[in-house]
């Protein structure tokens, strides 16, 4: 092929327009567009002492909830007793065969002849008890709350109340045989009361039982 022949399609190919670059858009002020490239986003997680500590709280809180609750289920079992206790215990106090006569509330006091002073043996009832089937009257009183025995004896006819000086409401006697120890011993007792009445009302019933086992003593001797 000859020169000729090839030039004009040279000049063909110069002379079709050509789509605009970048740089003429940049002359006019137009920016350049960029291509926007995918970014990659790494997230690193770090675990600090702290966030372990949480994580073991966490852990030990869901294991106490977990046992509590097992607790209340356990709550909800139900035992038989294997022995029924139906019947009631009763208590013997030794009056089951005594009525009682007089009751009044007093307190006792009791004369230590070694520290040559008196000593409060207790505060409570006491009482005048008469046996059924020999007719004799003792004097028992209890203390309050422990209702422990602190006096308890006959009343004999050699038995006499006097007057505790400076006082309306108490007496003094003597005993020859008190057995709220245990074992028979003689003593030297006073007692007081809340009031003068109740003080003379006790005397009256003392007088009375001293001539009662007075005479249970004679019948019986005969």
């Amino acid at each position: 092929m000859s020169a000729e022949e090839t030039k004009p399609t040279s000049v063909e190919e110069s002379s079709v327009p050509k789509p605009p670059t970048s740089n003429v858009f940049s002359m006019f002020g137009a920016k350049k567009e960029k291509k926007e490239e995918p970014t990659t986003t790494t997230t690193t997680t770090t675990t600090t002492p702290d966030d372990k500590k949480d994580e073991e709280s966490s852990s030990k809180k869901d294991d106490k909830d977990d046992d509590d609750k097992a607790d209340e289920e356990e709550v909800d079992v139900e035992f038989t007793p294997v022995i029924q206790l139906d019947k009631k215990v009763d208590v013997k106090t030794n009056e089951e065969d005594e009525e009682v006569v007089y009751k009044v509330r007093a307190k006792l006091f009791r004369f230590h002849a070694d520290l040559k002073e008196w000593k409060e043996r207790g505060t409570g009832d006491v009482k005048f008890l008469k046996h059924k089937e020999t007719g004799k009257t003792r004097i028992v009183m209890r203390r309050d709350k422990t209702l422990k025995i602190c006096a308890n004896h006959l009343i004999s006819p050699d038995y006499e109340l006097k007057p505790n000086i400076g006082s309306d409401r108490s007496w003094v006697y003597n005993v020859t045989a008190d057995v709220s120890e245990g074992e028979p011993e003689a003593q030297t007792l006073a007692i007081r009361f809340g009031n003068k009445e109740n003080a003379d009302l006790f005397k009256e019933h003392f007088d009375e039982a001293k001539k009662s086992n007075g005479s249970s003593t004679a019948a019986k001797s005969d």
